[in-house]
């Protein structure tokens, strides 16, 4: 194992794909310790990890935001903001906030969330006099609620790995969601008070309801999926199917910003994020497989919690395992790997395997934007061409947050738990 671990780290220090990353050492650990697995069970353990149907909502939701992003959808969306919040202080921080929630509804991806808002949000908070890490820290940090918002691919992967209902995790990440936009929002203000940020112009009512016109129905996509889920009108994958539906009426006949070229490239680059999640699927399912044979739950669990561990004692291991995790590899894979491990104890405890959901998506969330290789960090450095430092710089206050956001919800449970506990999923 160790010889595993020490190519893994290797391999990432040296730029290797994370693809490559995961698998490379995966086979170089088989082929030494284990010469006697049949690679046709590896192959075969693959291909399990794209068995689930769940797993159809991941290409569909895919699909449907390349399709909004192709349009006007996030400049819409953040100028209908903007208008009632910019004269604020910190009005432009909270339209990044707010327009990061929001368009996580539509894109259910962090990457393509900081892509969309923040190449639109970032020139706008540079010019009003944020520095350039704090814009970097706070796009990043702030496109992490896409993982809470439905859809969350995040979720539906949990949700497929643990045999959990996905809706009711679908609607058990708006709490949360709302809960880190309300202390990011805070944060800004009174930063931007202190800092002595420039404000814009108050905007007159008649321009509010233009921008309302304009953007109100970006907004139905959100309510289209989470709304049909919580009705119990949708199942999550006929609501993936109903989101692509609505994306194509609302980009191509309404808007009409999608040209076939568009939807060529949207088509395409939907199979290629799908390609590269499902490699990741697979890989994950490898190596939960080779973690379970060799029985490695089994033998360091006990010393990790006890043999008789309580619901809290439980729920802060997850939460730290997750967390730790997130920062080196993608949660996809954290979750398909640390998933298997913690299962039997939370099943034995009576945990709410909504509540541990919710929790475990955070802490993908938070880790994906906390060195040293939380993936967001990488991908605003490669939108934004800043340097390491400089896109990590500012980052500590937004963990923090994200932090105490973690402890308020095992404190007051219901935040997560409230929402799936009424609805007809």
């Amino acid at each position: 194992m160790n010889v595993m671990w020490i190519s893994m780290v290797l391999m990432l220090l040296l730029g290797f794909p994370f693809m490559v990353t995961l698998l490379a050492p995966l086979m170089l650990f088989l082929g030494i310790a284990m010469p006697q697995i049949n690679m046709q069970v590896v192959i075969q353990q693959i291909i399990n990890g794209f068995v689930p149907p769940s797993l159809v909502t991941v290409p569909m939701f895919i699909l449907a935001a390349n399709l909004m992003t192709s349009g006007k959808a996030a400049t819409r969306l953040i100028d209908m903001i903007r208008v009632f919040v910019g004269h604020i202080p910190g009005g432009l921080a909270i339209t990044t906030t707010a327009s990061c929630t929001l368009f996580g509804a539509v894109s259910g991806s962090t990457q393509a969330t900081v892509s969309a808002i923040g190449g639109t949000m970032r020139p706008m908070l540079l010019k009003a006099g944020y520095s350039s890490p704090f814009t970097l820290g706070l796009i990043i940090n702030a496109s992490d609620v896409a993982l809470l918002i439905p859809p969350s691919i995040g979720f539906i992967v949990y949700g497929v790995v643990t045999s959990t209902s996905i809706g009711k995790l679908f609607l058990a990440g708006i709490g949360p969601g709302i809960l880190i936009f309300l202390l990011f929002s805070t944060y800004v203000f009174f930063y931007s008070k202190i800092n002595k940020i420039a404000i814009l112009e108050k905007a007159s009512w008649a321009v509010r309801w233009k921008a309302i016109k304009d953007g109100f129905l970006v907004l139905g996509f959100p309510i289209l999926v989470v709304g049909g889920i919580y009705g119990g009108i949708f199942s999550p994958t006929e609501a993936a199917a109903a989101g692509v539906a609505y994306a194509l009426i609302l980009e191509g006949f309404i808007y009409r910003t999608l040209t076939f070229q568009k939807l060529v490239k949207a088509i395409l680059d939907a199979g290629i994020v799908t390609g590269v999640v499902f490699i990741l699927v697979g890989a994950g399912q490898v190596f939960s497989w080779v973690i379970s044979f060799l029985r490695i739950p089994q033998q360091i669990m006990p010393i990790i919690i006890g043999t008789d561990p309580t619901q809290l004692q439980l729920i802060i291991v997850v939460v730290i395992a997750y967390f730790v995790a997130c920062m080196f590899v993608d949660p996809i894979v954290a979750i398909y790997v640390l998933s298997p491990i913690f299962q039997p104890y939370v099943v034995s405890t009576g945990i709410d395997p909504i509540l541990l959901g919710t929790l475990v998506v955070l802490q993908s969330a938070i880790g994906s934007a906390t060195p040293p290789f939380g993936c967001d960090i990488f991908t605003a450095q490669l939108i934004f061409r800043r340097p390491y430092v400089e896109v990590i710089r500012k980052t500590p206050p937004f963990v923090l947050m994200l932090v105490f956001s973690t402890i308020l919800i095992i404190l007051f449970p219901q935040i997560a738990t409230f929402l799936p506990s009424i609805s007809n999923v």
